[in-house]
């Protein structure tokens, strides 16, 4: 399947309608892209754009998504949905408030979070000597079994968490370039937490592209609890790919040292990745989104990008149709 790309705008400048395409212009240049192409625009500096621009990104569906100084997804800009339909968010919402689907489904999550987790450990388990990734691995086994002892979404997060905690403490002997030592995030207090969140980040937003496709409403989640200002929804079907999108390429981006101490700069609030950094990274993740994989139902190749809205998809069957819901899971 042809998907339309993803433009990231690192600079500070102004973004906005010439007839109809789109126009950047920075200090130094501008730049005109064809709208008819672009599937979302991500902004990174200081981007001005007016109510023109909006309107030109509504009638071509273009979504707008921003982050931060700090590299943490702030918002989005989301046109008007082509895919609406109350029946479908009357579902959805039933599926929430029934106990015992609710934590199916999430239980089912968390478990593809798992498997996708220990697939990461695996593969370094053969090129690392010694005993930790194989004790990881096992507290991830052993999580997983338990998982069924989950009597509530609260237990459920106790489990997972357990599990993450056990992942987390490999990255040090993973990661050959970056010092971890452990997880945190608001804020990121090493280069390796930055990077981490940075492309947890850019996994998120494409999952927020990737719900609006269907007519699942993002705000309504099974793991997550649904809040304000937030698509909670996306942080489920996240947590699922993080293991693949985000944590796979911090690995391949830091011990091949395309991502060095280098390209990182530590502020009063925490530490960030340099302009370079950002694109080094965006360049890698949207490269990764582009790989195709035999999938084993559909019997094609298939992007990473669009197994991100076949799981919405996934989702959107089980809360109409009651189809069981299987989670991603790695399967090579």
């Amino acid at each position: 399947m042809t998907m339309d790309e993803n433009y990231h705008l690192f600079s500070d400048g102004t973004l906005s309608r010439e007839q109809n395409t789109l126009r950047f212009d920075t200090e130094d240049n501008s730049t005109y892209l064809p709208v008819e192409t672009v599937d979302a625009l991500y902004c990174y500096g200081q981007v001005r754009y007016n109510t023109r621009l909006l309107g030109l990104l509504n009638d071509h569906d273009v979504e707008l998504h921003v982050f931060g100084w700090n590299e943490q997804y702030v918002g989005s800009h989301i046109p008007r949905r082509s895919h609406i339909s109350g029946q479908t968010i009357v579902k959805q919402v039933e599926t929430y408030l029934d106990e015992d689907r609710r934590l199916s489904v999430a239980r089912e999550m968390v478990a593809g979070s798992i498997h996708n987790m220990r697939k990461n450990l695996v593969y370094y388990r053969s090129r690392r000597d010694g005993d930790l990734l194989d004790h990881a691995i096992t507290e991830l086994d052993e999580t997983t079994a338990r998982l069924s002892e989950a009597q509530g979404i609260d237990s459920l997060m106790g489990f997972e968490a357990t599990a993450r905690k056990a992942y987390y403490s490999t990255f040090d002997d993973i990661l050959t370039g970056l010092h971890f030592r452990t997880r945190t995030y608001r804020p990121p207090e090493s280069d390796s937490n930055a990077l981490i969140s940075f492309t947890n980040s850019l996994v998120y937003a494409n999952v927020v592209s990737a719900i609006r496709r269907t007519a699942l409403e993002p705000s309504v989640s099974f793991l997550h609890e649904p809040g304000d200002r937030r698509y909670s929804l996306s942080l489920d079907i996240a947590d699922v790919f993080k293991p693949l999108l985000a944590d796979r390429l911090v690995f391949r981006l830091v011990n091949r040292s395309q991502i060095t101490p280098d390209d990182f700069r530590e502020d009063v609030n925490g530490h960030l990745l340099t302009e370079h950094g950002r694109k080094t990274v965006v360049t890698a993740f949207e490269e990764q989104l582009e790989e195709t994989i035999k999938h084993r139902s559909l019997n094609r190749h298939v992007s990473y990008k669009y197994l991100l809205q076949l799981e919405a998809y996934k989702l959107k069957k089980h809360v109409l149709a009651g189809e069981p819901y299987e989670s991603f899971r790695r399967w090579w």
